[in-house]
Protein backbone atom coordinates (compact mmCIF):
# COMPACT_ATOMS: atom_id res chain seq x y z
CA UNK A 1 0.00 0.00 0.00
CA UNK A 2 1.37 3.50 -0.92
CA UNK A 3 2.69 5.71 1.90
CA UNK A 4 1.98 8.98 0.00
CA UNK A 5 -0.50 11.30 1.76
CA UNK A 6 -4.02 11.40 0.42
CA UNK A 7 -5.16 14.95 -0.51
CA UNK A 8 -8.65 16.26 -0.67
CA UNK A 9 -9.76 18.10 -3.79
CA UNK A 10 -9.67 21.42 -1.89
CA UNK A 11 -6.10 20.77 -0.73
CA UNK A 12 -5.06 19.80 -4.23
CA UNK A 13 -6.56 22.96 -5.76
CA UNK A 14 -5.00 25.13 -3.09
CA UNK A 15 -1.53 23.65 -3.70
CA UNK A 16 -2.03 24.09 -7.44
CA UNK A 17 -3.00 27.74 -6.95
CA UNK A 18 0.00 28.47 -4.78
CA UNK A 19 2.36 26.78 -7.22
CA UNK A 20 0.84 28.66 -10.15
CA UNK A 21 1.00 32.08 -8.49
CA UNK A 22 4.60 31.42 -7.43
CA UNK A 23 5.69 30.29 -10.89
CA UNK A 24 3.80 33.03 -12.81
CA UNK A 25 3.88 36.50 -11.21
CA UNK A 26 1.74 39.39 -12.41
CA UNK A 27 2.30 40.14 -16.11
CA UNK A 28 0.80 41.87 -19.16
CA UNK A 29 -1.29 39.70 -21.51
CA UNK A 30 -2.72 40.78 -24.89
CA UNK A 31 -5.88 39.33 -26.44
CA UNK A 32 -9.44 39.91 -27.61
CA UNK A 33 -12.43 40.25 -25.29
CA UNK A 34 -15.26 37.70 -25.64
CA UNK A 35 -18.16 36.52 -23.48
CA UNK A 36 -18.09 39.80 -21.57
CA UNK A 37 -20.57 40.03 -18.69
CA UNK A 38 -21.05 42.70 -16.05
CA UNK A 39 -22.39 41.32 -12.78
CA UNK A 40 -24.75 43.27 -10.50
CA UNK A 41 -21.92 43.37 -8.00
CA UNK A 42 -19.93 45.53 -10.45
CA UNK A 43 -17.40 42.82 -11.30
CA UNK A 44 -16.51 42.04 -14.95
CA UNK A 45 -16.13 38.50 -16.26
CA UNK A 46 -14.86 37.74 -19.75
CA UNK A 47 -12.64 35.49 -21.82
CA UNK A 48 -9.36 36.79 -23.24
CA UNK A 49 -8.50 34.91 -26.40
CA UNK A 50 -6.27 34.87 -29.46
CA UNK A 51 -6.39 32.69 -32.56
CA UNK A 52 -5.21 29.54 -30.74
CA UNK A 53 -6.38 29.76 -27.12
CA UNK A 54 -8.47 31.52 -24.50
CA UNK A 55 -8.37 32.12 -20.74
CA UNK A 56 -11.08 33.12 -18.31
CA UNK A 57 -10.64 36.54 -16.66
CA UNK A 58 -12.20 38.35 -13.70
CA UNK A 59 -11.81 42.10 -13.05
CA UNK A 60 -13.32 43.17 -9.77
CA UNK A 61 -15.14 46.46 -9.22
CA UNK A 62 -12.38 48.07 -7.15
CA UNK A 63 -10.10 47.73 -10.21
CA UNK A 64 -12.39 48.18 -13.22
CA UNK A 65 -13.59 51.57 -11.95
CA UNK A 66 -10.25 52.98 -13.14
CA UNK A 67 -10.84 52.00 -16.77
CA UNK A 68 -11.89 55.26 -18.49
CA UNK A 69 -13.51 53.66 -21.54
CA UNK A 70 -16.22 50.97 -21.90
CA UNK A 71 -14.77 47.67 -23.17
CA UNK A 72 -16.91 45.77 -25.65
CA UNK A 73 -17.00 42.36 -27.30
CA UNK A 74 -14.20 41.98 -29.80
CA UNK A 75 -12.03 44.79 -28.37
CA UNK A 76 -8.31 44.10 -28.51
CA UNK A 77 -6.89 44.88 -25.11
CA UNK A 78 -3.83 44.46 -22.93
CA UNK A 79 -4.36 43.46 -19.30
CA UNK A 80 -2.03 43.30 -16.32
CA UNK A 81 -3.14 40.20 -14.46
CA UNK A 82 -2.16 37.60 -11.91
CA UNK A 83 -2.51 33.97 -13.15
CA UNK A 84 -4.28 31.90 -10.51
CA UNK A 85 -6.68 29.00 -9.92
CA UNK A 86 -10.28 29.32 -8.82
CA UNK A 87 -10.23 26.63 -6.12
CA UNK A 88 -14.00 26.09 -5.94
CA UNK A 89 -14.13 24.73 -9.50
CA UNK A 90 -10.48 24.12 -10.24
CA UNK A 91 -10.65 26.63 -13.09
CA UNK A 92 -7.47 28.35 -14.31
CA UNK A 93 -8.10 32.14 -14.69
CA UNK A 94 -6.57 35.62 -14.66
CA UNK A 95 -7.34 38.20 -11.97
CA UNK A 96 -7.11 41.45 -13.98
CA UNK A 97 -5.60 44.46 -12.19
CA UNK A 98 -5.46 46.96 -15.10
CA UNK A 99 -6.70 47.19 -18.69
CA UNK A 100 -5.78 49.32 -21.67
CA UNK A 101 -6.51 49.28 -25.36
CA UNK A 102 -4.14 47.13 -27.36
CA UNK A 103 -1.16 49.20 -28.44
CA UNK A 104 -2.07 52.07 -26.10
CA UNK A 105 0.89 51.30 -23.86
CA UNK A 106 3.39 51.55 -26.70
CA UNK A 107 1.69 54.67 -28.02
CA UNK A 108 1.74 56.32 -24.60
CA UNK A 109 5.40 55.51 -24.13
CA UNK A 110 6.14 57.02 -27.54
CA UNK A 111 4.10 60.08 -26.49
CA UNK A 112 6.14 60.49 -23.29
CA UNK A 113 9.46 60.10 -25.11
CA UNK A 114 8.55 62.75 -27.70
CA UNK A 115 7.20 65.06 -25.01
CA UNK A 116 10.44 64.82 -23.01
CA UNK A 117 12.53 65.40 -26.13
CA UNK A 118 10.66 68.52 -27.26
CA UNK A 119 10.47 69.88 -23.73
CA UNK A 120 14.25 69.57 -23.41
CA UNK A 121 14.63 71.49 -26.68
CA UNK A 122 12.54 74.32 -25.23
CA UNK A 123 9.51 74.02 -27.51
CA UNK A 124 7.20 74.11 -24.47
CA UNK A 125 8.92 77.05 -22.77
CA UNK A 126 6.45 79.76 -21.64
CA UNK A 127 8.76 82.56 -22.81
CA UNK A 128 8.40 81.52 -26.45
CA UNK A 129 4.59 81.57 -26.29
CA UNK A 130 3.01 84.58 -28.01
CA UNK A 131 0.05 86.62 -26.85
CA UNK A 132 -3.10 86.44 -28.97
CA UNK A 133 -4.40 89.56 -30.75
CA UNK A 134 -7.16 91.14 -28.65
CA UNK A 135 -9.40 91.88 -31.67
CA UNK A 136 -8.58 89.49 -34.55
CA UNK A 137 -9.77 90.57 -37.98
CA UNK A 138 -9.34 87.10 -39.55
CA UNK A 139 -9.34 83.71 -37.81
CA UNK A 140 -8.02 80.55 -39.45
CA UNK A 141 -9.50 77.15 -38.57
CA UNK A 142 -7.46 74.02 -39.30
CA UNK A 143 -9.73 70.96 -39.13
CA UNK A 144 -11.83 68.56 -41.18
CA UNK A 145 -14.82 70.13 -43.02
CA UNK A 146 -16.93 67.16 -41.85
CA UNK A 147 -15.92 67.44 -38.19
CA UNK A 148 -18.56 68.34 -35.64
CA UNK A 149 -15.88 70.47 -34.00
CA UNK A 150 -16.01 72.84 -37.00
CA UNK A 151 -19.71 73.52 -36.48
CA UNK A 152 -19.15 74.24 -32.80
CA UNK A 153 -16.27 76.60 -33.59
CA UNK A 154 -18.19 78.49 -36.29
CA UNK A 155 -21.23 78.87 -34.02
CA UNK A 156 -19.07 80.20 -31.20
CA UNK A 157 -17.19 82.65 -33.45
CA UNK A 158 -20.46 83.94 -34.92
CA UNK A 159 -21.91 84.51 -31.48
CA UNK A 160 -18.86 86.08 -29.87
CA UNK A 161 -17.08 87.95 -32.69
CA UNK A 162 -19.01 88.08 -35.98
CA UNK A 163 -16.81 90.93 -37.24
CA UNK A 164 -13.92 88.52 -37.87
CA UNK A 165 -13.45 86.73 -41.19
CA UNK A 166 -13.18 82.96 -40.80
CA UNK A 167 -10.82 81.09 -43.14
CA UNK A 168 -10.99 77.28 -43.25
CA UNK A 169 -7.86 75.25 -44.01
CA UNK A 170 -9.39 71.78 -44.64
CA UNK A 171 -7.42 68.72 -43.63
CA UNK A 172 -8.02 65.20 -42.31
CA UNK A 173 -7.62 65.02 -38.55
CA UNK A 174 -7.37 61.23 -38.22
CA UNK A 175 -5.57 58.50 -40.09
CA UNK A 176 -2.19 57.92 -41.69
CA UNK A 177 -2.41 61.01 -43.93
CA UNK A 178 -3.52 63.36 -41.17
CA UNK A 179 -0.06 64.45 -39.87
CA UNK A 180 1.27 65.48 -43.29
CA UNK A 181 -2.05 67.18 -44.17
CA UNK A 182 -2.02 69.13 -40.90
CA UNK A 183 1.55 70.27 -41.55
CA UNK A 184 0.60 71.32 -45.10
CA UNK A 185 -2.37 73.33 -43.76
CA UNK A 186 -0.11 75.14 -41.31
CA UNK A 187 2.40 75.88 -44.06
CA UNK A 188 -0.39 77.20 -46.31
CA UNK A 189 -1.63 79.52 -43.56
CA UNK A 190 1.91 80.76 -42.90
CA UNK A 191 2.47 81.41 -46.58
CA UNK A 192 -0.80 83.29 -47.14
CA UNK A 193 -0.56 85.30 -43.88
CA UNK A 194 -4.22 86.26 -44.07
CA UNK A 195 -5.16 85.42 -40.49
CA UNK A 196 -4.30 86.94 -37.11
CA UNK A 197 -4.69 83.66 -35.22
CA UNK A 198 -5.06 79.95 -36.09
CA UNK A 199 -7.32 77.43 -34.37
CA UNK A 200 -6.12 73.80 -34.57
CA UNK A 201 -9.20 71.83 -33.49
CA UNK A 202 -10.61 68.32 -33.37
CA UNK A 203 -13.28 66.57 -31.29
CA UNK A 204 -12.60 63.90 -28.69
CA UNK A 205 -11.49 60.34 -29.26
CA UNK A 206 -9.16 57.61 -28.13
CA UNK A 207 -5.38 57.92 -28.01
CA UNK A 208 -5.21 56.33 -31.44
CA UNK A 209 -7.83 58.76 -32.82
CA UNK A 210 -5.83 61.78 -31.64
CA UNK A 211 -2.43 60.37 -32.58
CA UNK A 212 -2.03 62.69 -35.60
CA UNK A 213 -1.65 65.59 -33.14
CA UNK A 214 1.28 63.83 -31.45
CA UNK A 215 3.37 64.00 -34.65
CA UNK A 216 6.85 65.49 -34.15
CA UNK A 217 6.79 67.25 -37.52
CA UNK A 218 3.45 68.87 -36.68
CA UNK A 219 4.82 70.03 -33.31
CA UNK A 220 7.79 71.71 -34.97
CA UNK A 221 5.52 73.29 -37.60
CA UNK A 222 3.35 74.78 -34.84
CA UNK A 223 6.45 76.14 -33.07
CA UNK A 224 7.72 77.69 -36.33
CA UNK A 225 4.35 79.20 -37.31
CA UNK A 226 4.51 83.00 -37.72
CA UNK A 227 0.84 83.15 -36.71
CA UNK A 228 -0.17 82.39 -33.09
CA UNK A 229 -1.78 78.96 -32.74
CA UNK A 230 -4.53 77.92 -30.32
CA UNK A 231 -5.01 74.15 -29.91
CA UNK A 232 -8.40 72.69 -29.06
CA UNK A 233 -8.03 68.95 -29.48
CA UNK A 234 -10.27 66.39 -27.77
CA UNK A 235 -11.92 66.89 -24.41
CA UNK A 236 -10.69 68.45 -21.20
CA UNK A 237 -8.82 65.32 -20.10
CA UNK A 238 -7.11 64.81 -23.48
CA UNK A 239 -3.59 66.12 -23.97
CA UNK A 240 -1.52 65.97 -27.16
CA UNK A 241 1.93 67.22 -28.12
CA UNK A 242 0.22 69.97 -30.14
CA UNK A 243 -1.33 71.29 -26.90
CA UNK A 244 2.08 71.73 -25.30
CA UNK A 245 3.67 73.45 -28.32
CA UNK A 246 0.74 75.76 -29.17
CA UNK A 247 0.79 79.33 -27.92
CA UNK A 248 -2.40 78.60 -25.97
CA UNK A 249 -4.19 75.36 -25.15
CA UNK A 250 -7.99 75.13 -24.88
CA UNK A 251 -9.77 72.14 -23.33
CA UNK A 252 -12.20 71.80 -26.29
CA UNK A 253 -12.68 73.18 -29.82
CA UNK A 254 -15.37 75.51 -28.48
CA UNK A 255 -12.95 76.67 -25.79
CA UNK A 256 -10.37 77.47 -28.48
CA UNK A 257 -12.89 79.71 -30.26
CA UNK A 258 -13.67 81.43 -26.96
CA UNK A 259 -10.01 82.03 -26.09
CA UNK A 260 -9.22 83.47 -29.52
CA UNK A 261 -12.05 86.05 -29.58
CA UNK A 262 -13.43 88.76 -27.34
CA UNK A 263 -17.01 88.48 -26.18
CA UNK A 264 -19.16 90.87 -28.20
CA UNK A 265 -21.75 91.19 -25.46
CA UNK A 266 -19.12 91.93 -22.82
CA UNK A 267 -17.53 94.52 -25.10
CA UNK A 268 -20.90 96.11 -25.76
CA UNK A 269 -21.57 96.32 -22.04
CA UNK A 270 -18.09 97.75 -21.46
CA UNK A 271 -18.63 100.34 -24.21
CA UNK A 272 -22.00 101.31 -22.71
CA UNK A 273 -20.30 101.71 -19.35
CA UNK A 274 -17.55 103.86 -20.89
CA UNK A 275 -20.15 105.96 -22.74
CA UNK A 276 -22.03 106.59 -19.49
CA UNK A 277 -18.80 107.53 -17.73
CA UNK A 278 -17.87 109.85 -20.61
CA UNK A 279 -21.28 111.54 -20.55
CA UNK A 280 -21.08 111.97 -16.78
CA UNK A 281 -17.54 113.37 -17.04
CA UNK A 282 -18.65 115.74 -19.79
CA UNK A 283 -21.53 117.06 -17.67
CA UNK A 284 -19.23 117.57 -14.70
CA UNK A 285 -16.71 119.37 -16.90
CA UNK A 286 -19.36 121.67 -18.36
CA UNK A 287 -20.69 122.44 -14.87
CA UNK A 288 -17.17 123.24 -13.69
CA UNK A 289 -16.60 125.56 -16.67
CA UNK A 290 -19.92 127.34 -16.04
CA UNK A 291 -19.01 127.84 -12.39
CA UNK A 292 -15.61 129.20 -13.34
CA UNK A 293 -17.24 131.56 -15.87
CA UNK A 294 -19.55 132.91 -13.16
CA UNK A 295 -16.58 133.47 -10.88
CA UNK A 296 -14.64 135.29 -13.60
CA UNK A 297 -17.70 137.39 -14.42
CA UNK A 298 -17.93 138.53 -10.80
CA UNK A 299 -14.25 139.43 -10.82
CA UNK A 300 -14.50 141.38 -14.10
CA UNK A 301 -14.58 145.19 -13.35
CA UNK A 302 -14.18 148.51 -15.23
CA UNK A 303 -10.55 149.75 -15.43
CA UNK A 304 -11.49 152.96 -13.55
CA UNK A 305 -12.81 150.86 -10.67
CA UNK A 306 -9.66 148.80 -10.68
CA UNK A 307 -7.49 151.96 -10.63
CA UNK A 308 -9.54 153.47 -7.80
CA UNK A 309 -9.14 150.30 -5.78
CA UNK A 310 -5.37 150.34 -6.41
CA UNK A 311 -5.24 154.01 -5.39
CA UNK A 312 -7.04 153.25 -2.13
CA UNK A 313 -4.67 150.40 -1.49
CA UNK A 314 -1.64 152.63 -2.09
CA UNK A 315 -3.00 155.29 0.30
CA UNK A 316 -3.55 152.62 2.92
CA UNK A 317 0.03 151.44 2.50
CA UNK A 318 1.34 155.04 2.75
CA UNK A 319 -0.58 155.56 6.02
CA UNK A 320 0.81 152.36 7.41
CA UNK A 321 4.36 153.38 6.40
CA UNK A 322 4.02 156.80 8.07
CA UNK A 323 2.64 155.24 11.23
CA UNK A 324 5.42 152.67 11.26
CA UNK A 325 8.10 155.37 10.97
CA UNK A 326 6.56 157.44 13.77
CA UNK A 327 6.28 154.41 16.00
CA UNK A 328 9.88 153.44 15.31
CA UNK A 329 11.17 156.94 16.15
CA UNK A 330 9.18 157.05 19.39
CA UNK A 331 10.51 153.64 20.45
CA UNK A 332 14.09 154.73 19.67
CA UNK A 333 13.67 157.92 21.76
CA UNK A 334 12.27 155.99 24.71
CA UNK A 335 15.14 153.52 24.57
CA UNK A 336 17.68 156.39 24.48
CA UNK A 337 16.11 157.96 27.57
CA UNK A 338 16.31 154.68 29.46
CA UNK A 339 19.99 154.22 28.53
CA UNK A 340 20.78 157.83 29.63
CA UNK A 341 19.15 157.20 33.00
CA UNK A 342 21.13 153.99 33.45
CA UNK A 343 24.37 155.80 32.50
CA UNK A 344 23.73 158.63 34.92
CA UNK A 345 22.93 156.18 37.70
CA UNK A 346 26.10 154.18 37.09
CA UNK A 347 28.60 157.13 36.70
CA UNK A 348 31.32 157.04 39.50
CA UNK A 349 32.04 160.10 41.83
CA UNK A 350 35.89 160.54 42.17
CA UNK A 351 35.67 163.02 45.02
CA UNK A 352 33.48 160.76 47.14
CA UNK A 353 35.68 157.79 46.38
CA UNK A 354 38.87 159.70 47.41
CA UNK A 355 37.26 160.72 50.68
CA UNK A 356 36.14 157.15 51.39
CA UNK A 357 39.68 155.85 50.61
CA UNK A 358 41.24 158.39 53.01
CA UNK A 359 38.85 157.29 55.75
CA UNK A 360 39.72 153.65 55.21
CA UNK A 361 43.51 154.40 55.29
CA UNK A 362 43.22 156.30 58.56
CA UNK A 363 41.12 153.52 60.07
CA UNK A 364 43.79 150.96 58.99
CA UNK A 365 46.62 153.00 60.55
CA UNK A 366 44.73 153.28 63.81
CA UNK A 367 43.97 149.61 63.86
CA UNK A 368 47.59 148.66 63.23
CA UNK A 369 48.90 151.01 65.86
CA UNK A 370 46.68 149.46 68.50
CA UNK A 371 47.06 145.80 67.36
CA UNK A 372 48.50 143.63 70.24
CA UNK A 373 50.70 141.44 68.00
CA UNK A 374 52.41 144.33 66.23
CA UNK A 375 55.85 143.91 67.98
CA UNK A 376 55.78 140.09 67.60
CA UNK A 377 55.03 140.39 63.88
CA UNK A 378 57.92 142.83 63.49
CA UNK A 379 60.32 140.36 65.20
CA UNK A 380 59.16 137.48 63.06
CA UNK A 381 59.60 139.63 59.97
CA UNK A 382 63.19 140.43 60.89
CA UNK A 383 63.98 136.76 61.58
CA UNK A 384 62.41 135.77 58.26
CA UNK A 385 64.59 138.33 56.55
CA UNK A 386 67.74 136.70 57.99
CA UNK A 387 66.64 133.30 56.62
CA UNK A 388 65.99 134.63 53.14
CA UNK A 389 68.52 133.04 50.71
CA UNK A 390 68.63 136.27 48.76
CA UNK A 391 70.01 138.01 51.84
CA UNK A 392 72.81 135.41 51.93
CA UNK A 393 73.52 136.02 48.27
CA UNK A 394 73.72 139.76 48.98
CA UNK A 395 76.67 138.99 51.22
CA UNK A 396 78.63 137.54 48.27
CA UNK A 397 77.56 133.92 48.22
CA UNK A 398 76.12 132.05 45.19
CA UNK A 399 74.03 128.88 44.53
CA UNK A 400 75.57 126.21 42.26
CA UNK A 401 73.29 123.73 40.33
CA UNK A 402 74.29 120.89 38.00
CA UNK A 403 72.80 120.28 34.55
CA UNK A 404 69.74 118.56 36.11
CA UNK A 405 68.99 121.54 38.33
CA UNK A 406 70.13 119.97 41.60
CA UNK A 407 72.02 122.09 44.16
CA UNK A 408 75.69 121.00 44.38
CA UNK A 409 76.80 120.46 47.95
CA UNK A 410 79.79 118.14 47.39
CA UNK A 411 82.56 118.64 44.85
CA UNK A 412 83.08 114.91 44.65
CA UNK A 413 79.78 114.56 42.82
CA UNK A 414 81.08 116.63 39.88
CA UNK A 415 82.90 115.43 36.80
CA UNK A 416 85.38 117.31 34.67
CA UNK A 417 83.70 119.17 31.79
CA UNK A 418 80.29 119.15 33.46
CA UNK A 419 78.24 122.34 32.95
CA UNK A 420 77.13 124.22 36.09
CA UNK A 421 74.59 127.02 36.61
CA UNK A 422 75.52 129.77 39.11
CA UNK A 423 72.88 132.00 40.74
CA UNK A 424 74.02 135.33 42.32
CA UNK A 425 72.14 137.97 44.23
CA UNK A 426 71.77 139.79 40.93
CA UNK A 427 71.82 137.62 37.78
CA UNK A 428 73.04 134.16 36.74
CA UNK A 429 76.04 132.58 34.95
CA UNK A 430 77.18 129.22 33.52
CA UNK A 431 80.51 127.46 34.11
CA UNK A 432 82.30 124.18 33.40
CA UNK A 433 84.33 122.02 35.78
CA UNK A 434 88.03 122.23 34.88
CA UNK A 435 89.28 120.26 37.89
CA UNK A 436 87.98 119.27 41.22
CA UNK A 437 89.53 118.79 44.68
CA UNK A 438 88.36 116.70 47.57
Amino acid sequence: MSSSPILTVSELNRLARLALEKALPSCWVAGEISNLSRATSGHWYFTLKDAQAGVRCAMFRNRNQFVDWPPREGDSVEVRAQPTLYEARGDYQLIVEAMRRAGAGALFEAFLRLKAKLEQEGLFAPERKRALPPFPRAIGVITSPQAAALRDVLATLKRRWPAATVVLYPTPVQGAEAPSSLRAALANAARRMECDVLLLVRGGGSLEDLWAFNDEGLARAIAASPVPVVSGVGHETDFTIADFVADLRAPTPTGAAQLATPDREELAQHLDHLARRQAHARRRHMASLAQRLDSLTRRLRHPAQHLAAQRRHLNHLADRLHLARSTQRERARQRLDRLSERLAAGKPDPTALRERLARLRASLVRAWATHPDRNRLAALGAHLGHLNPRAVLERGYSITRDARGRVVRDGASLTEGERLDLTFAHGKASARVVNREH
